[in-house]
């Protein structure tokens, strides 16, 4: 797992952020910990900005040196896993391997590679979000930014030859089916009462993404 702070993922390969890299990924964490703290126990509406920079003592101007809006700092953890996705969607080979195995097999590279903590602040974040419908909505759209970004990526990796003719709609639908099956597996994993560690997560993924086949059968035979 990814060390947000020394930029290495366990093997010493890399060597440590310089020390403004290092202030400015607590800067961002601490902003990120205190809004989801402060808009869960106030209400992402009712909390201002002015009391975020305050209980993390820095500026407003600051705080727009890392996050756009009250909205990104509210998602942060989903944004950083779908940024994550993308970049490595983006060093992808697409010859020789079936389009929805690169999909999946990116999430779970972007899901291990989350820093420590992350789906403890995911899971708050996304409570925020089903909580706040313009906040949802926000994400949402950020989804669909996301999707289109991917689906470009998918389409110029294939190119010409064989695979090249599947085409910008189905890889849009194939890679949807995909993140049907996410959501499906977020759904059983932030229910009350289970497990809620990365393990679990995984654990989630594997048991939605292999329901798959099934659906693409069934698709497949449906008169």
């Amino acid at each position: 797992m990814a060390d947000s702070e020394t930029g290495t993922t366990g093997g010493g390969g890399r060597s440590e952020l310089p020390l403004r890299e290092r202030k400015k990924l607590r800067t961002r964490r601490a902003l990120v910990e205190t809004a989801l703290q402060l808009f869960g126990e106030k209400g992402f509406g009712a909390a201002t900005l002015d009391e975020l920079v305050e209980a993390v003592e820095v500026s407003k101007r600051t705080f727009f040196r890392t996050f756009a809006s009250k909205e990104d700092v509210a998602l942060a953890p989903e944004r950083e896993l779908w940024r994550a996705y993308v970049e490595d969607i983006g060093e992808r080979t697409f010859a020789g391997e079936p389009l929805l195995a690169v999909f999946k097999r990116s999430l779970y590279v972007a899901v291990a590679g989350m820093e420590d903590g992350w789906e403890r602040r995911f899971l708050a974040s996304r409570a925020l979000a089903d909580a706040t419908p313009a906040l949802n909505a926000h994400s949402l759209r950020h989804c669909a930014e996301v999707t289109d970004e991917v689906v470009a990526i998918a389409v110029a990796g294939l190119g010409p030859g064989p695979g090249a003719d599947i085409g910008p709609l189905r890889v849009r639908l194939l890679l949807e089916l995909m993140l049907s099956a996410w959501r499906a597996a977020l759904k059983e994993w932030s229910t009350p009462g289970g497990e809620q560690d990365r393990a679990a997560l995984v654990a989630h993924m594997d048991a939605t993404f292999a329901v798959i086949p099934t659906v693409l059968e069934l698709a497949a035979t449906e008169r």
